[in-house]
């Protein structure tokens, strides 16, 4: 089973560069999206064999997430019953029969750090969430994640140490998920591996490969014997990130 997750930065302007192809080529059971930044009927783009699922932000142009699935949920939810957090369309769940499928566009802390205070809270809340969820059945939960958790996952820790993304309190939450039972598999398979997930747009970041690995799949732990390959599509364009591939038995 592959899972596919991409955050497209504009799913209209990801679309202008070649994006229904890519969906074909990676010909996955579930593809995650993120920062779609649609509202409902913007754009029409369905798939053969796929149903599809929504969650736009109420503000125009921003935000949202999107799964298109092969397989037929047993139940859906949007957002984590959580008002402060449910109005710029961050999770998607699926429930399916043996896992929750959660795709997440976590917030970013912003120049200056201006909205970490409210970074913290979403992590609180959120990783609450996913435990609760776990406490049911396993959870996969995918997305941009917007934090580079080690040294390894970009490229000059030393000068972003105190920039969004690669903050002590970002990195350490993200430490504190994984110690509450679940698993990065892609730096569970591939521990010494150095690949980026995204690069900035400016100073040709992506023909440096200056980056940050900051797409993720993450699994509880109890979920690591299903997991055959974690991967990252560093040649696939269209978008200042690049698809990340989870495949469970």
């Amino acid at each position: 089973m592959k899972l596919i997750s991409w955050n497209v930065n504009g799913l209209r302007a990801c679309e202008g560069k070649g994006f229904s192809d890519v969906f074909r080529q990676l010909d996955a059971d579930f593809f995650c999206l993120q920062e779609t930044k649609m509202q409902p009927g913007q754009l029409d783009l369905a798939f053969e064999g796929y149903d599809s699922y929504w969650n736009s932000a109420e503000k125009k142009g921003y935000s949202g997430t999107a799964i298109y699935t092969r397989h037929k949920p047993l139940g859906v939810t949007y957002g984590i019953g959580i008002d402060e957090h449910d109005h710029e369309g961050r999770v998607i769940t699926l429930e399916m029969d043996d896992f929750y499928l959660v795709d997440v566009y976590t917030p970013n802390s912003q120049d200056e750090l201006r909205r970490l205070d409210y970074r913290m809270r979403w992590e609180d809340d959120f990783q609450a969430y996913l435990r609760r969820l776990d406490e049911q059945k396993p959870v996969v939960v995918c997305g941009d994640m917007n934090v580079a958790h080690e040294e390894i996952d970009i490229k000059n820790p030393k000068t972003n140490r105190r920039n969004a993304g690669f903050t002590d309190e970002e990195r350490e939450k993200f430490t504190q998920l994984l110690q509450s039972g679940f698993t990065d598999t892609f730096r569970w398979k591939y521990p010494d591996q150095v690949t980026y997930s995204w690069w900035s747009y400016r100073f040709q970041a992506r023909q440096r490969n200056t980056g940050w690995r900051i797409d993720y799949f993450v699994v509880s732990n109890r979920l690591q014997s299903r997991v055959e390959d974690a991967r990252i599509h560093t040649d696939i364009f269209g978008s200042d990130h690049c698809p990340v591939e989870l495949d469970l038995e």
